[in-house]
């Protein structure tokens, strides 16, 4: 079986304004690079979500309003998000690109996948656009794994650079979806904090590891092998879904992180090491953030490298360094609460 690859030229058709950071050239960029390829992987044309998937994590009275942006020039939802007239058409078919993607994983046609979709998702709340996100691609996901497809347990991996709110309290009282994000604090949106960790049956389920700015990959490395690889060990989950965010990439112009691409193949290879032990190995990236396009070029590339068995190993070692384990420490106590780590 091949790695699929969800990408369609209709994701550049969402556009904001003219020099807006999400932009369509991030679709353009991965497209060029796919073209140039040689490892194997099946191009997947997407679908477009049904509302009632939409609607299973989003309000009716909030799809009805993106719905009512179709064939509007322009309509601003909040400081930094707007949508175009085919805006509501692209987020649909993100959604549903995603929910062929992970058909197509159970249904054992492609061993595991990257979903290559615009607009992003991780910060699109149950009734509030925001943070360049219309629909919340990942948790939509998940929520078809769990209702149509039956599975028990769900992790979601979110390496963006900003907190994934909107993913976040989708899940924040259940523990049927983990939550595990690696974010930059203070940043946008400026939510999860190490102790927001879940709330009635969910408390221990929602995990934020909030770091300074500058962390390499040998930090992030550190933090998979000793913090999510336990905590995974001891969830068991049926399926991996990754908010596969670019934009902690050294070059970022929104960023603050130095991963560089071997980093991304190091923390791919890492969580596919999960995946093989727990879930069948089934993984999928849904793509998030991003800002540089080289970045979110050669960081797909490697991933796809590492996805498809044709990758090399990085070399890479997890030692985080001091600074960092000082900072890791009071979430480390914390999550010993729930946790053996």
């Amino acid at each position: 079986m091949k790695t699929g690859v969800v990408i369609d030229r209709r994701y550049m058709d969402h556009k904001m304004t003219q020099f807006h950071p999400e932009s369509p050239k991030r679709i353009e960029a991965v497209l060029e690079m796919l073209e140039n390829v040689s490892f194997p992987f099946l191009k997947i044309t997407p679908r477009a979500a049904h509302e009632e998937e939409i609607q299973w994590v989003h309000t009716k009275e909030y799809t009805a309003s993106i719905k009512n942006t179709a064939g509007k020039e322009k309509t601003i939802l909040d400081p930094d998000t707007s949508t175009s007239a085919l805006s509501y058409e692209t987020a649909l078919l993100a959604a549903g690109g995603t929910l062929k993607s992970l058909y197509l994983i159970q249904a054992g046609k492609i061993k595991n996948g990257f979903a290559l979709v615009r607009p992003p998702g991780h910060h699109a709340e149950a009734s509030r656009a925001m943070g360049f996100c219309l629909f919340n691609n990942v948790a939509i996901g998940a929520e078809y794994l769990l209702r149509k497809h039956g599975l028990k347990k769900i992790l979601v991996i979110d390496w963006d650079i900003h907190h994934g709110n909107g993913t976040q309290n989708a899940f924040y009282r259940r523990d049927d979806v983990l939550y595990f994000s690696i974010h930059m604090s203070p940043h946008y949106p400026g939510t999860g904090h190490w102790r927001e960790t879940g709330e009635g049956t969910g408390e221990g389920y929602n995990i934020n590891i909030p770091l300074s700015a500058g962390k390499k990959n040998t930090d992030y490395l550190y933090i998979i092998k000793n913090i999510l690889t336990p905590i995974a060990d001891a969830y068991k989950p049926e399926f991996i879904l990754v908010s596969a965010g670019f934009d902690i990439g050294a070059a970022d112009i929104l960023g603050g992180m130095e991963i560089t691409n071997s980093g991304f193949a190091a923390i791919t290879r890492e969580i596919m090491h999960i995946a093989q032990i727990h879930s069948n190995k089934k993984i999928l990236h849904v793509l998030e953030g991003g800002y540089n396009l080289n970045t979110i070029q050669q960081g797909t590339r490697e991933i796809l490298l590492q996805l498809s068995g044709k990758g090399s190993e990085p070399g890479i070692k997890p030692e985080a360094s001091q600074d960092s384990k000082h900072e890791l420490e009071p979430i480390l106590n914390h999550l010993k609460k729930y946790w053996e780590i």
